[in-house]
């Protein structure tokens, strides 16, 4: 009788020993997990702290606002391009190198880092459309640039519609190098900023990026300026700017979704032409070229970042088409 009574006790404790030994390990997870982000975190930390001193200064810098804005000039030719990046780009400069270096014998090409990228400051100012238009303004016109062609990438489609509408009198060209079009649909979806500001913090993005496959891996680039754009990078991305632009993206699209370019200005967009995931992108820019009368699409077979692999060609194809706008009437300077 008494050795059926401990089989018994034995039994109802085993559940209870499975529930310790349940909490035991899970306790053991979130302590190594804790560690884990504390090991990131500290590393991130003294990474930061030590290559921001191994960044090597390009560009000159504006004051716009009471900050800095870098802006970076190549070339000594009549016209003039102001160059604008895609968004979230680390350092724009870096990333359109080679497209610089084709359009700089012909050109004077004026590279500008908005607050948040590359080596710009950042800013609390809130990132709407008008916000950001008004600042690179600003910049352009610490330049003393009275007239230039507006050449951009991605959401330089976007901006460049506000831009162009703004000052019209001061833009002889819009480019857009696979630019957003202002009434493009999905952008209205809510992004996770608040993990990809955590992400930054933790030091996890940093792990990750060794991770992932380098998007910048067809830039051609030397080893320097590659390791110049990795070094900015791990500085500039998800940022509070860049964060705060993230949560405008929505309502910059929705509130810019009726703007359409001037029919006047002439108009060339290079389209990614194999972008599977979004048939109708090729379409939308060929109606978007037709709000100009000089308005041409050129699709080409490439990523989002065009001017990575295609910069030659992009350079050239620009070169004949501002050649054959001003044949046509529409004076190439002012």
């Amino acid at each position: 009788m008494a050795k059926t009574l401990e089989t018994k006790d034995n039994t109802g404790n085993r559940p209870g020993k499975l529930m310790r030994l349940l909490l035991r390990i899970i306790a053991g997870i979130v302590i190594v997990l804790i560690l884990f982000l504390a090991i990131t975190y500290v590393v991130n930390a003294i990474c930061n702290r030590m290559e921001k001193k191994k960044i090597e200064p390009y560009g000159q810098s504006v004051e716009v606002d009471g900050k800095r804005m870098n802006v970076f000039i190549q070339g000594n030719g009549d016209q003039i391009i102001v160059l604008l990046p895609g968004q979230g780009t680390p350092s724009p400069v870096l990333d359109f190198k080679p497209l610089i270096d084709e359009l700089s014998p012909d050109y004077r090409v004026v590279a500008i880092e908005p607050f948040g990228y590359g080596l710009s400051d950042g800013t609390d100012k809130e990132r709407t459309t008008e916000n950001i238009v008004s600042e690179i303004h600003q910049a352009v016109q610490q330049l003393k640039l009275d007239h230039y062609i507006l050449m951009g990438h991605s959401i330089t489609g976007l901006y460049g519609a506000t831009y162009v509408n703004n000052y019209r009198d001061e833009v002889q060209a819009f480019i857009g190098i696979d630019s957003s079009v202002p009434n493009q649909p999905g952008m209205e979806a809510k992004l996770p900023l608040r993990t990809f500001d955590f992400i930054k913090r933790s030091g996890l993005m940093r792990l990750v990026k060794k991770l992932e496959v380098d998007r910048n891996e067809d830039l051609p680039l030397d080893e320097h300026s590659r390791e110049q754009m990795n070094l900015i990078s791990n500085q500039v991305s998800s940022n509070p700017t860049m964060l705060n632009e993230l949560k405008h993206l929505g309502s910059n699209f929705k509130n810019g979704e009726t703007l359409t370019y001037p029919h006047d200005l002439p108009m060339l967009l290079f389209v990614q032409s194999n972008n599977e995931n979004n048939s109708w992108w090729l379409p939308l820019h060929e109606e978007q070229a037709k709000q100009s009368q000089y308005g041409k699409v050129i699709p080409m077979e490439g990523t989002h970042y065009l001017h990575h692999t295609k910069y030659k060609e992009i350079a050239q194809e620009f070169k004949a088409y501002m050649k054959e706008v001003s044949h046509d009437g529409t004076p190439s300077s002012k």
